[in-house]
């Protein structure tokens, strides 16, 4: 009886005429098309102008790139500086291998650049794209399954992902999917930040602080079923320790800034409007008062013109009865 299982694809790049369009690098380009089109709508939404968060992604995507690369070659630099490699694979980000940790850390990085440049403050930016970071990871995640890598573990469960591939000391069969489970997980994520953000209102990077932590809290069961080459440490590959650590990092900072700075940034870019929903409080509160004063001076103006007519009306009347008399 043949098992159920999901397919790999049979190449990682299609061509379009002669230009090469790899399935990695398109998804992470999706990815970060999610990101900054929902980060805008969620700055807007907070009180920022539209294209702020594009103007700042310039800065933040480029360093992202360079950091996720950096933290993967540093942390495998055995896949390309040892006997038999070539160094030169270390700058073909196309074939793989991004660090998510060194992306966030040198992303942020930009994007504190980019802030500084606008006067904006950067822990009300990272809440805003936080959840389109989620998403984008979870696109960015099926470009692993084009280039049949981050596989876990052998299975025959029916969502088990088939590998063709034998390039690279891989052993065709069927593991457990771990770039699904990562991309599914970061779904999860991203909805729970904007349901937390919608319902506490969360402000000063404590949304981005959750997304953190709760990407951290999966990444490191996900990280324990995958069976690729990593360092360990006490027994636990590296990830998982960078996982437990971030996590705990973000915790710390979410309780702290809760308690240090409660509530929401009432400004999030300078000369921009209030947020949305505040913005039209204001103008509900503001709005009736100044149209009760217009309307009074209205009505005071007509009760002046009717009693000057009045006047006249009965100045006319006493002059014709003179004129009778």
């Amino acid at each position: 009886m043949e098992l159920a299982f999901i397919p790999s694809p049979s190449r990682g790049v299609l061509y379009l005429g002669p230009i090469p369009l790899r399935g990695y690098a398109f998804c992470i380009i999706i990815g970060v098309f999610v990101a900054v089109w929902l980060g805008n709508k969620r700055w807007i939404a907070r009180g920022g102008r539209a294209g702020t968060v594009a103007d700042i992604a310039v800065w933040a995507v480029p360093f992202g790139l360079v950091g996720g690369r950096l933290y993967h070659v540093i942390t495998d630099y055995e896949l390309y500086f040892s006997e038999g490699r070539d160094w030169v694979d270390a700058f073909k980000i196309w074939e793989g291998g991004l660090g998510i940790w060194g992306a966030i850390a040198l992303g942020a990085l930009g994007a504190w650049i980019g802030c500084r440049r606008r006067g904006i403050p950067m822990p009300a930016y990272a809440d805003a794209v936080a959840p389109g970071i989620a998403f984008a990871q979870a696109i960015g995640r099926w470009g692993n399954w084009f280039n049949q890598e981050l596989y876990g573990k052998p299975t025959d469960l029916p969502w088990a992902l088939e590998i063709t591939s034998s390039a690279d000391g891989r052993v065709p069969g069927t593991y457990h999917p771990t770039f699904l489970y990562e991309s599914l997980w970061c779904i999860g994520v991203a909805v729970l930040v904007i349901w937390a953000d919608r319902r506490f209102r969360l402000g000063h990077g404590r949304a981005f602080a959750l997304y953190v932590a709760a990407y951290c809290a999966g990444r490191a069961w996900i990280e324990y079923l995958r069976v690729d080459d990593a360092h360990h440490v006490l027994g636990l590959r590296l990830n998982v320790w960078t996982a437990i650590l971030v996590f705990l990092l973000a915790v710390t900072y979410f309780v702290l800034s809760a308690k240090k700075r409660p509530g929401r940034e009432e400004v999030v870019e300078p000369g921009a409007a209030p947020s949305g929903g505040d913005t039209d409080s204001d103008q509900k509160a503001v709005g009736p008062d100044r149209d009760g004063d217009d309307a009074e001076r209205a009505e005071a103006a007509d009760d002046a013109g009717s009693g000057t007519a009045d006047a006249a009306d009965a100045a006319r009347n006493e002059a014709g009865s003179g004129k009778k008399a």
